[in-house]
């Protein structure tokens, strides 16, 4: 076989902390729309075509769902996956370099 190479750190003088990974700011997202319109996590998923508890790790950042899932979702709450891609691109842009917040 043939040696085992390391990623090259992605670290940047001044970071402090480590980017999020797309699957959690995808759930983080997801979750917060989903708050904002008071509906359950059954709710959101039923009219997904998901299962609530794959829709729930979604949400936390432990699945990584396809595009196919993501549309279904995004539909679900009224969202196209522009309109998603576009908030998540916001919210990792506004914030503060340094420990990680994403859990609210």
């Amino acid at each position: 076989m043939g040696d085992l190479i390391a990623f090259p750190s992605q670290e940047r003088p001044g970071d402090t902390a480590e980017e999020p990974l797309w699957r959690e700011a995808v759930g983080h997202e997801l979750r917060e729309e989903r708050h904002r319109q008071e509906r359950t996590l059954a709710d959101v998923a039923e009219h997904s075509g998901v299962s609530t508890q794959y829709l729930s790790e979604v949400e936390r950042g432990r699945k990584e769902p396809s595009s196919e899932i993501l549309g279904a979702v995004s539909g679900a709450l009224g969202l196209r996956l522009v309109d998603l891609t576009a908030r998540i691109t916001r919210s990792l842009a506004s914030r503060p370099r340094g420990p990680l917040a994403l859990a609210a």
